[in-house]
């Protein structure tokens, strides 16, 4: 089979690679379409290898179809429309997936649109409701608003009942993100975010739950504004790495400040995030209360294309690369 490597370079070569060999509690997927995150360009740069014993290319969350089932394998059978969870190696034509990391695809997304749940939808519901415990009736904060993960944790939330509260760098950006659903859009360039959560307090809507993949100064000086009880989840620091607590408000609110990464949790946990979706999520997707948001699909052939539109920072919703035809 063939899969995207990255040569001394940093180049993506589709090259010849061994195919898979699936153990006992594995099935043989035929990809479809695969998603990119952003753990994909830190991959090709060297900076977060694929966990031991999954495949060196990148690639996170595909969707394809069932052609191989492992002798241990009871639920799914050859010919199932699934999409899958990966440790690595969803830039293929073909990956090993064991028997837990699959989902059905909810009725009525195509292939494309499917590969785009597992990571992302699996991200903001760990840290939203998990983590976040958020609640129907709270309000939550996601910044970066115009990215990938954003255009999935923004009407997740809302169609749980919260309100949002989102962040984006211009006027332009925030027209174009209006149909995901937030309540309010800050503007971070010519606004300041922590004096409109400090508003938002002061109006007795603080914000209860904060899933930032951005961080940096904005994380210390938004922090005292939120509400007593609230959790901050840290799962990035794309503004920075360091910031200024003030312990005092994290003390007398009783907030938790929380790191948290999808890719270090075991797989039993990664196998628990997904059955809750199935249960919970995909009845939303399914009527149309949360939809998929794609911002466009490449031919795998074309990934180096696709990396750069996230590195531009061009898309709102996610970015796909197409292996093989419906």
């Amino acid at each position: 089979m063939k899969a995207m490597l990255v040569d001394e370079n940093k180049n993506l070569v589709w090259s010849e690679v061994e195919n898979p060999i699936i153990k006992d509690d594995e099935v043989l997927v035929k990809i479809y379409a695969t998603a990119l995150n952003r753990a994909d360009l830190l991959q090709r740069q060297g900076k977060y290898p694929s966990p031991a014993g999954c495949p060196e290319w990148m690639g996170l969350e595909i969707a394809g179809v069932i052609v191989e089932i492992g002798k241990a394998v009871t639920r799914w059978k050859v010919g199932d429309k699934v999409c899958a969870l990966l440790g690595g190696g969803g830039y293929a034509e073909f990956a090993a997936v064991k028997y837990d990391m699959l989902m059905p695809i909810p009725k009525g997304l195509t292939m494309e649109e499917a590969s785009a749940l597992p990571e992302a939808y699996a991200t903001s519901y760990l840290n939203l409701f998990i983590e976040g415990h958020l609640e129907e009736g709270q309000t939550a904060f996601i910044p970066a608003g115009a990215s990938g993960l954003a255009s999935v944790a923004i009407p997740m939330a809302k169609a749980f009942g919260a309100r949002v509260i989102t962040s984006v760098l211009s006027d332009e950006i925030a027209e174009k993100i209006k149909d995901l659903g937030a309540d309010i859009i800050i503007n971070s360039t010519v606004q300041s975010v922590e004096e409109v959560l400090k508003s938002e307090e002061e109006k007795g809507t603080p914000v209860n739950v904060s899933m930032d993949c951005l961080c940096g100064e904005t994380l210390g000086k938004s922090l005292p504004y939120m509400a007593r009880g609230g959790y901050w989840i840290v799962i990035s620091t794309l503004a920075g790495t360091e910031t200024n607590v003030l312990l005092r408000p994290l003390l007398t609110k009783g907030l938790h400040l929380v790191g948290s990464m999808l890719r270090n949790r075991t797989p039993e946990f990664k196998a628990y995030i997904l059955s809750e979706l199935e249960k919970n999520v995909w009845p939303k997707i399914e009527n149309e209360e949360i939809k998929p948001s794609i911002y466009r699909v490449l031919p795998i052939e074309q990934a180096a294309d696709a990396h750069a539109i996230l590195e531009r920072n061009e898309n709102v919703g996610k970015v796909v690369l197409e292996v093989f035809h419906e």
